[in-house]
């Protein structure tokens, strides 16, 4: 029998950092009990009526909790509850529910759910993730429709008296919308994903949040202590006084610094010797610009695209995308923002663009290789990026480039979005900076033949990693095989610094190695020009590099593509991290 008083970690997939302690509060599966029974001839009317009331009532909530997030948050967040309504308007599945109840002759609660289980299996079941998480979608607007069915005003969610940490198997994207977080410390999960609509929520929010636990909602009693750290993806069920002690020290180490740091939001992140390196910021989404500025970036260095794709059922048009864009360009000018062309495939999929399920996705038909193969939708895309380049501070890369004929095929669509657009007599940025991203081997490689067709190379570490040593990096079988620090990725990474000085271009750098503050210093060292990170990462990455001194970063990395271990290495730039910033080193460890 297990210990009820034992510490467990429980390890998951951290979506929206921070760290919280309190009592569990968990959410059953289901809030509303459903009891079968059999309906004689003459009710079914009055059946098929109930369900009608309850399918509009669930309606004009969805339309309020939509307008509610638009108006606290933007009109992107707001449309991920389109899906939703989609659902609740979906006549086929409306019609199915009364098909059933007058086959079965069984009670509206009953058949509901019957219909919605059948529909989100199906759904689960499907290789598309975009489809996968629509299964949420159905299941969250069944359980409204069963409570208004049953004449509740709210779920659980909406009565919690005390602050608490929710543990629940899944958590509805309307239910995180409406979190209060002067109740909600954090949320964790059994199920779901970094591009959930509730994971998006739960980062515009800004509540510390772990998907993908798997059993917590089983491992967890009600009113259990927990701690959630939402940046490690932890959640640990009734942790010791040691624990709750590590965590208060990292905490108030966390505080310090953090006020120290805000004190240099508008300083340069600068080497004791005078070496200045500039730090930008990744985002995923315009909203994600508040915390741009918060943190003091000097611009953005990767605005995924993608993302906007993703948190909808279809593809936004061209003036969709133009506002997102210029909207980021606005707030952040002069900074430049440095936009990718989406990076679909891979492990980010959605139906309304046709990408196909493949054996193996991050090695097929993804990011350039999708685009260049769809013309139609990547001029489309480069319209509305030079639509906005009309603030003068936009540049735009290409993902996963593997030759030069990919960025020579690209800039000719490009060249033909600036023709139409100049015909049509908008404004734009007739020299805007194209670069390439520098993920594949064959790409670091060649860089020498792309210098000629970009201003500048981006280098995204996570899989230049993962496919120069042949590692999933998911796969936690071979996880110790995932090393930053591996001298091949070295010496990839000195040769196109080298490539780019060479020629008078830049060399970036937006993977997790830029973000990270034992890192990054081994970035500066071997030349790279720019680091771009998560916006919460800047503090401590700048606080790192003014504490240390550029010729020593030189003379450290000179050695390190000269050393036969990426563990030796890695120890290295560790102890000078721990003896230059022992503060940063205590919150990062």
């Amino acid at each position: 029998m297990a210990d009820k008083t034992q510490e467990i970690v429980l390890k998951g997939v951290g979506v929206t950092p921070g760290v919280v302690h309190g009592p569990a509060f968990l959410l059953t599966t289901e809030d509303v009990r459903v009891v079968e029974r059999t309906i004689d001839e003459a009710e079914i009317p009055r059946e098929i009526a109930r369900f009608e009331e309850a399918v509009i009532a669930t309606r004009h909530q969805l339309h309020e909790i939509q307008q509610r997030v638009e108006k606290a948050m933007d009109a992107e967040h707001a449309s991920i509850f389109d899906a939703h309504l989609l659902v609740v308007d979906d006549r086929s599945f409306v019609e199915e529910v009364i098909r059933n109840l007058r086959v079965n002759r069984r009670n509206v609660e009953s058949v509901l759910l019957s219909v919605a289980e059948r529909y989100s299996a199906a759904l689960a079941g499907l290789d598309d993730e975009y489809l996968r998480e629509r299964a949420t979608d159905v299941k969250d607007v069944t359980r409204r429709i069963l409570r208004n069915l049953a004449g509740q005003s709210s779920s659980e969610l909406g009565n919690l008296r005390d602050p608490c940490v929710i543990i629940a198997s899944d958590l509805a994207p309307s239910e995180t919308a409406t979190l209060n977080p002067k109740k909600v410390l954090g949320f964790a999960t059994d199920l779901g994903s970094p591009t959930s609509h509730t994971a998006i929520m739960a980062r515009a929010l800004d509540i510390p949040a772990v998907v993908g636990l798997h059993d917590a909602s089983i491992r967890v009693s009600q009113g259990d202590p927990v701690l959630l750290d939402g940046a490690k993806g932890l959640l640990i069920l009734r942790p010791t006084p040691e624990t709750l002690e590590h965590y208060g020290r990292i905490a108030t180490a966390r505080q310090s610094i953090r006020a120290r740091l805000e004190r240099l939001r508008d300083t340069p992140a600068e080497t004791l010797d005078g070496y200045r390196i500039p730090l930008l910021a990744n985002i995923e989404l315009p909203a994600d610009v508040d915390a741009v500025l918060r943190h003091g970036a000097t611009g953005i260095g990767l605005f995924r695209t993608e993302f906007l794709f993703l948190s909808r059922n279809r593809a936004p048009d061209e003036n969709e995308q133009a506002r997102a864009y210029e909207q980021v360009a606005h707030r952040m000018a002069p900074a430049k923002v440095i936009i990718r062309t989406m990076d679909i495939g891979g492990d980010k999929f959605l139906s309304s663009l046709k990408t196909p399920a493949e054996l193996n996705p991050f090695l097929g038909w993804r990011a350039i290789r999708f685009c260049l193969a769809q013309p139609d939708v990547f001029l489309t895309q480069l319209r509305a990026i030079l639509r906005a380049s009309a603030h003068r501070n936009v540049q735009v890369m290409y993902p996963m480039i593997s030759n030069v004929d990919e960025v020579i095929h690209a800039n000719r669509i490009l060249d033909q979005a600036k023709l139409e657009l100049k015909r049509e007599g908008v404004e734009f940025d007739e020299d805007i900076e194209v670069g390439a991203m520098i993920e594949i081997p064959s790409a670091a490689l060649t860089a020498h033949l792309m210098t000629r067709h970009v201003r500048f190379f981006s280098i995204g570490t996570n899989d230049l990693i993962q496919y120069t040593l042949a590692v999933d990096r998911v796969n936690e079988r071979i996880t110790y095989l995932y090393e930053p620090t591996h001298p091949a990725i070295l010496r990839l990474i000195r040769h196109v610094v080298n490539v780019a000085r060479d020629h008078g271009i830049r060399t970036d750098v937006c993977g997790e190695m830029a973000g990270n503050p034992v890192l990054a210093p081994l970035l500066v060292g071997l030349g790279v020009d720019e680091l771009s990170m998560s916006p919460n990462l800047i503090p401590l990455v700048k606080g790192m590099i003014r504490s240390l001194r550029y010729h020593e970063l030189e003379r450290m990395a000179a050695d390190a593509l000269y050393s036969e271990s990426a563990s030796e290495i890695m120890d290295r730039f560790t102890q000078l991290a721990q003896r230059a910033a022992p503060d940063i080193y205590e919150i990062i460890t």
